[in-house]
């Protein structure tokens, strides 16, 4: 994973310095070994040839690189080590450390498994090829091994971190996408209903006015207190916080139909202690129901009932919402679409279709208990 600010950097670059303490037994060959410095100064051009290509493979671990040119670039890296020890001697079988270590940092799982025991097997064939070096083999094949495996390891955990971060972005988009729509389901509820009634109520103003201008400002006095619990409504769903109940959308419903000049058959109340996400659902299937019967069924009388009943899943209420419009197939628009939203959510469902020869019926059911 490459690191995202200059202090991962850092933190970075001081571990894989570290890990470069234990070429301390090659450098001190060179100064004190013996060898000549024709081969001192090969040795040396080795070792930093070794260093920087080992620092390119780890350090771009975080980058996308082809397997073969990882795999290439692995094979050079222990080439290198191989040729370094038979020329110098058994101090040098330590780089073959740094090449199990850097397949396990730069492979995937499913190579570096394969590659570890690999460069630890061609570290026991090169000790046993250099003059005393099995002397050294039995401390270096574990670290060799467990180093190599501890990568695989560290690099599944960056992977799985990396994954974790990616998921977390994602909820978080889910979550404001999700949040978007319901302020979209909200406003449009709100302000569907109150715009209809808005306008029915400017209609009549409209007609009174030439004739009756004292009943057509009581119009415009409702028309004022509509605007303004509008206003009201949509700052608080704005906030989050409005939840509608039953006895206030049975109350808006009985206005807003009387302003159409439709005959409002109403239920007398709410049932008492219903579940809170149940009563709001309820509520704004009446809210949408009624907006539409005000705006598009043209009706003279409307019935809505609540009733409640035991299914084979359990018990369920359901509301009803019955015109004598025109009628005719229900239209998708977004308030039924964001209605069966609202209904799923708590595990009820919508049906709306004609009722008889002319009309229309919504029905909502939801459940009275826990939404499995």
């Amino acid at each position: 994973m490459r690191p995202e600010t200059r202090r991962h950097q850092i933190v970075k670059l001081t571990w894989t310095g570290l890990w470069l303490f234990y070429l301390s037994a090659p450098v001190a060959d060179l100064v004190g070994g013996g060898h000549s410095t024709g081969a001192r100064l090969l040795g040396a051009l080795g070792l930093a040839a070794f260093v920087a290509w080992y620092l390119i493979l780890v350090l771009r671990t975080g980058r996308q690189m082809a397997v073969p040119k990882m795999l290439l670039s692995l094979a050079v890296l222990a080439a290198q080590a191989t040729v370094l020890s038979l020329s110098l001697g058994r101090e040098w079988l330590v780089l073959f450390v740094y090449v199990s270590i850097s397949s396990g940092a730069a492979l995937p799982g499913e190579y570096s498994r394969w590659t570890v025991p690999g460069a630890t097997a061609l570290l026991t064939a090169t000790a046993l090829a250099v003059p005393g070096g099995n002397q050294y083999l039995a401390g270096l094949l574990i670290p060799a091994l467990m180093g190599g495996f501890a990568m695989v390891g560290v690099r599944a955990m960056i992977r799985t971190t990396m994954e974790l971060r990616e998921a977390r972005a994602t909820v978080a988009q889910l979550a404001a996408n999700e949040e978007r729509l319901r302020m979209a389901r909200d406003l449009h509820d709100l302000l569907g209903h109150s715009l209809s009634l808005i306008t029915l109520k400017s209609e009549l103003a409209g007609r009174m006015l030439p004739e009756h201008p004292d009943r057509a400002a009581l119009q415009v006095a409702d028309i004022e207190k509509v605007c303004r619990q509008a206003l009201v409504d949509v700052r608080e769903a704005v906030s989050g916080y409005r939840r509608p109940t039953l006895p206030g959308e049975l109350a808006g419903a009985r206005t807003a139909l009387t302003a159409a000049g439709v005959v409002a058959d109403l239920p007398g109340g709410a049932p008492a202690e219903l579940p809170e996400e149940t009563e709001s659902a309820l509520a704004w299937s009446l809210r949408e129901a009624v907006t539409n019967v005000v705006r598009h069924s043209g009706a003279k009388r409307c019935t809505v009932t609540l009733t409640s009943s035991q299914t084979l899943a359990g018990p369920v209420m359901e509301l009803t919402v019955t015109d004598d419009g025109a009628g005719g197939g229900a239209v998708p628009g977004n308030g039924l679409t964001g209605l069966t939203e609202r209904l799923e959510a708590v595990g009820g469902s919508l049906s709306a279709g004609p009722a008889g020869k002319t009309g229309f019926r919504v029905l909502a059911r939801v459940p009275l208990g826990s939404p499995s």
